[in-house]
This record gives C-alpha cells, structure tokens and sequence, in this order.
C-alpha cells in the first residue's frame, strides 16, 4: 500500500490546476469587481499562485522521492491550462473588451495551442534535460501579466500590433532558441550570474513599472538566452 506521502506532488499539481481554472474563471469576466479587486486582477493573482504550486509540486516530488508517470503527466495538463488556456482567454478578452471582434481576438488562441506543442515536446525532448529549448510555458503566462497591466496602464496598442506580439511569443514557445532554466542548483553568484541578474531586474522592473514590468523581465530573459553563448550546466529543467 502507497504512502499517503507519495499522494502529496501531485496534490500540489491539483492545486496549480485549480489556480487555473479560476484564472480561466475570472478572465470571462473582466469589467466586474470581486471584492476589493477586479477580476483582471484576480486572474493574474491565481496565475501566480499556479506559479507557486507548479514549483512545489516539483520541490516536494524530490523532497518525497515520490516521482511518477501519472505526475509528470498531470503536470503537463495543469500547466496548458494554467499557462496556456488561461492567459490566452485573458489576452482574448481583452481585446474584446477593447473593441476588437470576436474573430480578430481568437488569434489569442495560438497561445494555447503553441503551449501544448511546447508541453508535448518537453515531455519527449531529451535535450532539455538541464536547460530548455523554446520559451518556458510559465515565462509565456508571467509575459502575458506583464503586458496585460501595461494596456490597462497605457493603451492598447491596436489589433495588428498585439497580433504580432502574439504570434511572436507563441513561436518562440516551439522556437528552437536554448534558453537557460530560472531555477538554482545553488546559491553560488558564480554559477548563477544570469538568474541573480533576473532577479535583480524583476525586482527593479516591478519597483518601477509595477505589474507590467513582469512582461520587461521575461523580454530580458529571453534576449540573456539569445545572446549568451551556452545555458548553464547546474541548471534543473523542471519549470515546464
């Protein structure tokens, strides 16, 4: 008989699959308060607490030794609908909500899409076993947050531009791009420039620009991967 320990990962990953269905939840709803927030803003709160789950799940499968096939699938399942379904009806409801038509927002779909062809691919590739090849599934939702608060601070940039935007992160989701993991092995400074450097201007970017300098961070991360000249070997690939 299993112990009920082996039972806790993939509790968390329920969690983080519960985050994001209310995320799914409150993006059909933007315009309307729930409480002291509008939903626009709940939504990017339980994509982040998936966020967290997503990271436990994996933190406790190692702490636990309570690695499963049933687990890493289950993983795959709540991060396209915490990351990938969840940022794309946000993104598609927003347009909506800015004038765009139905038919023009659905373009929001391809970050659903290119995210579960992201998923699969992780799931088979064994090149990404200490960095990643394409752009993380949570880095894409983190993006989405981040420009997202940037239209609701600013403006909307317009139906051609934001398609653009689209289409560009959800390729590089598929993207064959070697991007360097955001976990530590370690606290070595050393061995971990790049994500201390991330660190830091995640923290400078949000102090700035608030919840839209999330969307600054990934775009730093991304152009570090691009044009550094190899990931890091302590790196451990489990963000997907």
């Amino acid at each position: 008989m299993k112990s009920i320990s082996t039972y806790i990962p993939n509790t968390v990953t329920c969690l983080n699959l519960l985050s994001g269905c209310a995320a799914v939840f409150f993006a059909f709803h933007l315009g309307t308060q729930f409480g002291p927030l509008p939903a626009m803003a709940w939504a990017w709160i339980f994509i982040g607490a998936a966020a967290v789950f997503d990271f436990c799940d994996g933190l406790t499968a190692r702490m636990l030794h309570a690695y499963s096939p049933v687990g890493k699938e289950l993983d795959s399942l709540s991060d396209l609908v915490s990351f990938g379904l969840a940022p794309a009806f946000l993104v598609m409801n927003e347009m909506m909500a800015e004038g765009s038509s139905v038919w023009v927002s659905c373009i929001a779909m391809m970050i659903a899409v290119m995210g579960a062809l992201r998923l699969a691919k992780f799931n088979v590739d064994t090149r990404q076993a200490t960095s990643f090849i394409g752009l993380p599934i949570p880095a894409n939702a983190i993006f989405w947050i981040g420009t997202l608060a940037w239209i609701q601070s600013h403006t909307y940039p317009g139906d051609i531009a934001m398609a653009v935007i689209i289409v560009a992160v959800s390729l590089l989701m598929v993207s064959e791009i070697k991007m360097f993991s955001l976990k530590f092995a370690n606290l070595s400074f050393r061995e971990n420039v790049r994500r201390y450097t991330i660190l830091a201007a995640a923290v400078m970017f949000v102090a700035t620009g608030g919840v839209s300098g999330f969307a600054w961070t990934i775009i730093l991360y991304i152009l570090i991967s691009v044009l550094g000249k190899k990931t890091d070997p302590d790196a451990t690939a489990d963000m997907d």
